[in-house]
């Protein structure tokens, strides 16, 4: 038990009756009470991967507490660069709600990924892109579409290049002055995000097929925004059998779900004060240099496997920070209301 934890204002034993009513205040939390219900109730092999983050503590305390058989298997996936923290926090889930997690090992780790693939840099979408620019041997041209869609054919992040996507989110313009930049400092080192993908995607279908689950339960909020934001619609994708309960969960609905049910968080939040946690060091976080302090203060181990993992990535995104700061006095479609912090690209 965390120092200072209540015990539940509602029992975690409590009928999913009594809960909608507990919760009849905020329409999402009761919303997210009764789909889930549902799902518990209409699928027959549930699994429900944690992560040890803020939404995953919400998610597993819904399930443990509307699974009345009690057939849900909750999975953590290791990516070989997790917080010690984290590893505790699993613990204390386990003593909470009185369930087993597994601790499943990535098809490929981090560190593996990023030595064979290249290193994640800024974004899952930048990193999908850049790797298939370099594996193309692309020149970092600024010229037209027309020009370089002949010139690298059946590439398709040229369109991306040349901002000819659909979405804003999915062209290069969504991310301040990158293009700038990338053609004045071109990358010297492999660019991929493929870590996301062995660790972590990769590794979640393997456990799917091993288990023969029915429902992927998941910690996804709209309210992250990015790429998510745009290629996912709601809440449930039964074709897929992908059930995200707190899809539509504001920052404001978690913060009431946590005060409801007093949800414990990890050192990470509680101690460290991250806002949200990933994989150590993870570049594509905003605040990764933030964290990267922490992790140097309470776990000084895991900061230096981090700095030998990333390194290269590390010293890229404050080249394009600094690029960006200088840059943006100069721009003169800019909001002067706009706040921008030492984070902004």
């Amino acid at each position: 038990m965390y120092a200072g934890q209540s015990r539940n204002t509602v029992q975690i034993n409590a009928s999913v009756y009594d809960l909608a009513e507990y919760t009849a205040g905020n329409t999402t939390i009761t919303d997210s009470i009764g789909m889930t219900y549902a799902i518990l109730q209409k699928y027959q092999r549930p699994m429900c991967a944690i992560s040890g983050g803020s939404d995953s503590d919400i998610v597993i305390d819904l399930c443990s507490r509307l699974d009345t058989e009690r057939k849900t298997r909750y999975v953590w996936y290791n990516t070989g660069l997790e917080y010690q923290a984290t590893k505790e926090h699993l613990a204390y889930l386990e003593q909470r709600y009185d369930v087993h997690i597994e601790r499943i090992n990535a098809v490929k780790s981090i560190p593996f990924c990023c030595m064979e693939y290249g290193r994640p840099f800024l974004s899952k979408i930048v990193s999908k892109y850049l790797e298939k620019l370099q594996r193309s041997g692309f020149q970092w041209e600024d010229e037209p579409y027309e020009v370089l869609s002949k010139r690298y054919p059946d590439n398709y992040a040229v369109a991306w290049w040349c901002n000819r996507r659909e979405a804003e989110v999915w062209n290069i313009e969504h991310y301040r002055y990158l293009k700038g930049f990338l053609v004045s400092n071109p990358p010297r080192f492999a660019i991929s995000d493929k870590c996301c993908y062995y660790a972590k995607k990769k590794t979640a279908g393997k456990c799917v097929r091993d288990s023969n689950a029915d429902v992927t339960i998941m910690g996804v909020r709209k309210a992250e925004g990015g790429a998510r934001s745009v290629s996912i619609k709601s809440c449930f994708t039964e074709e897929r059998g992908l059930f995200r309960p707190i899809f539509w969960y504001s920052d404001q609905d978690k913060t009431e779900y946590d005060r409801l049910f007093d949800i414990q968080h990890s050192d990470c939040y509680r101690v460290w004060g991250f806002k949200r946690t990933g994989c150590t060091g993870c570049p594509f976080g905003r605040n990764v240099f933030g964290e990267l302090e922490a992790a140097k203060r309470y776990e000084p181990g895991l900061y230096k496997a981090a700095c030998r993992v990333f390194g290269d990535s590390y010293d890229y995104t404050r080249q394009y920070r600094e690029y960006v700061r200088q840059h943006k006095s100069g721009d003169k479609t800019l909001n002067l209301f706009e706040e921008i912090d030492d984070d902004e690209y």
